[in-house]
């Protein structure tokens, strides 16, 4: 259960943003407000790195594989996803473009079975169709600005799972290091971006709110979700992670005074639908683990993890290098970090 909470927990304050972010973009344009929104994620998870002088040495110890993933995981989670998102909210409501927001889920499931070995069966399938057919319905009834909105939140969703499963395969560092160095390069980009070519700057006000915004629901959303995916696997922590988009139709409606249409009721019940579906698409069989050293959050109460610890024992949760033998077993498991092989 405590994957599970920490993926819900950063759901509820993702999908804050939603309603929020509508409410900076009458103040900021969309790359600004990207820009500050990921330093505040940075600066929010600062305070409990800066007195570790390892932590800021962090990518001079990081393997290349690992580097190339965190890269990958800014460029595309951090500086285009954010924008695009920005963009699609300024062309539709904060309701419509919080339920689009579930493609992620699509996006991260499809890209899983592509290429990152991460095993669907038919009833996920059945929730990724059911999925998809949601986020048209909501798009039909915002005519020709509903499809470009819907097409902006989509491009969004789409480099938002491969940053899901970059950061999902990432150790060697931790999560809270991966959201610094994520939150510090792509807020400076994009700020740097925007101030060249979007008109205006933000006051000190403002920017300070964006960041505060960015901070809670982006800095402490993105720690808690790594944490979670390197438990349960990106598909299956997406899943979880897509309660997001109804929290922040929840809030839509106290912020903004909108309303919910019947279709996007409609929608919505759908989308619940396909998310069960989705849930429920679990597997077990015989798999192999081969010989592996690697650094990422762990306990011992999972099967996987069973080193000795001399001395003082650790805390449940702990973090450290670790090897694992080579082992043959059977259990039912989701595709998390110990368990990329083909099907």
């Amino acid at each position: 259960m405590y994957p599970v909470m920490l993926a819900l927990l950063s759901a509820l304050l993702f999908g804050a943003s939603t309603p929020v972010g509508k409410l900076l973009l009458e103040h900021l344009p969309p790359f600004q407000l990207a820009g500050w929104l990921y330093l505040g994620a940075a600066a929010g998870v600062a305070p409990g790195l800066v007195w570790n002088r390892p932590v800021l040495l962090s990518l001079r110890r990081i393997e290349k594989k690992n580097l190339a993933r965190l890269v990958g995981a800014v460029g595309f989670g951090g500086i285009a996803g954010p924008v695009l998102l920005l963009m699609g909210l300024q062309r539709a409501s904060a309701a419509s473009v919080a339920l689009w927001l579930n493609l992620e889920l699509v996006a991260t499931a499809v890209l899983g079975f592509l290429i990152f070995r991460d095993h669907l069966g038919p009833m996920g399938w059945c929730g990724v169709c059911g999925t998809l057919l949601a986020s048209a319905m909501l798009s039909w009834q915002g005519g020709g600005g509903g499809v470009l909105a819907l097409g902006l939140v989509a491009g969004a969703c789409l480099c938002w799972g491969l940053d899901n499963h970059w950061t999902a395969l990432i150790d060697g560092i931790t999560p809270q290091q991966s959201t610094f160095w994520k939150g510090l390069v792509a807020g400076a980009v994009n700020l740097g971006i925007g101030s060249i070519l979007e008109p205006g700057h933000a006051g000190v006000v403002t920017a300070a709110l964006a960041m505060g915004v960015g901070a809670i629901a982006y800095g402490m959303s993105i720690t808690l979700y790594i944490k979670a995916a390197q438990y349960l696997g990106a598909t299956r922590s997406q899943m979880i992670f897509s309660s997001a988009p109804f929290f922040g139709v929840g809030l839509s409606i106290p912020l903004l005074g909108e309303w919910i249409s019947m279709l996007q009721a409609l929608a919505a019940l759908l989308l619940i639908v396909s998310l069960v579906y989705l849930f429920r698409d679990q597997h077990s069989h015989r798999h192999t683990h081969e010989s592996q050293w690697h650094d990422h959050d762990h306990h011992h109460v999972d099967g996987h993890h069973n080193h000795v610890h001399p001395g003082a024992q650790p805390e449940p949760t702990h973090h450290h290098p670790h090897r694992h033998k080579p082992e043959v077993h059977a259990h039912p498991h989701w595709p998390d970090i110990h368990h990329r092989h083909g099907h």
